[in-house]
């Protein structure tokens, strides 16, 4: 199967500033970043009206990463994603998942059941079929799976454009490789057609010291376990290596932590659509 071309995004928050927000997008897209995405979390603002916002201010992709499923009802999410892609011209990616960590505590601030593992995985697949109806036939909205377990694979193998693995940071880089190879073989024919994204949360040789809140892993531990969280090195390096992870793991769409796409810029200014 012949290499997807890179593509590149950026995540970030607007953290209640405006202005920094606007500035946040301009710049992505200035640096040639093809998307802006921004997680789903009580603790920062809603991600629907922020994204908005980001799409005004700069010709650049929009998108969740991603939106925790149990927080909202599917038809609640699919008229948020339906009405963000209308308003956009199709800029907008719908990142959904089962949620994450914190996710049962959001849920349980917002009133909302939070399920067993097998009933957030039904509402990710109902939320997929709610934006695809409301959709109709002259707008797809591009859909991107977070996707951990055998069952959540099986089902971005099915429905999803854009597949991220949700794995441990230190998961070694052959067991993701596996994960997307289990993907591409249940998607049978229409495995060319799904694009895989890997985030990183750090870029160069600096690890953040508050890398253990964001990720649950010490720098020192991410480090030694060759993280895939982690691209080291100068920028020819970088190049290496993620030609290298596209050829042995199979991802094409990354996406790097706000705090880090000045660093990544050369990087994406020689590979992006390569």
């Amino acid at each position: 199967m012949p290499d997807r071309p890179f593509r590149f995004g950026v995540i970030g928050a607007p953290f209640g500033k405006a202005e920094r927000w606007r500035s946040t997008a301009v710049r992505a897209a200035e640096l040639g970043y093809d998307t802006l995405l921004m997680p789903d979390v009580l603790d920062l603002l809603a991600p629907g009206p922020s994204l908005g916002l980001a799409a005004g201010a700069a010709d650049i992709g929009i998108g969740t990463w991603v939106y925790s499923a149990p927080l909202r009802t599917p038809q609640q999410t699919a008229w948020e994603a339906h009405t963000l892609s209308v308003l956009t011209g199709g800029r907008f990616e719908l990142g959904v998942g089962t949620g994450h960590p914190r996710s049962r505590e959001f849920a349980r601030s917002l009133g909302m059941p939070f399920g067993s593992a097998a009933e957030r995985l039904a509402q990710v697949a109902a939320t997929i079929e709610a934006v695809r109806a409301l959709d109709g036939p002259e707008l797809h909205t591009r859909v991107l799976v977070a996707a951990g377990g055998p069952k959540a694979r099986e089902l971005a193998a099915e429905k999803a454009d854009i597949v991220s693995i949700a794995a441990d940071p230190l998961t070694p880089r052959q067991a993701v490789a596996e994960a997307i190879a289990e993907v591409r073989a249940k998607a049978g024919a229409r495995a060319g057609e799904i694009e895989f994204a890997m985030n990183l949360f750090a870029v160069g040789d600096e690890v953040p010291a508050h890398a253990r809140q964001a990720t649950g892993a010490d720098p020192e531990e991410l480090l030694a376990a060759d993280s895939l969280l982690l691209l080291r090195g100068d920028s020819a390096a970088m190049m290496d290596e993620l030609r290298r992870r596209r050829e042995q793991i199979g991802v094409s769409y990354i996406l790097v932590n706000a705090e880090f796409m000045a660093q990544l810029a050369p990087v994406v200014a020689v590979l992006a659509g390569a």
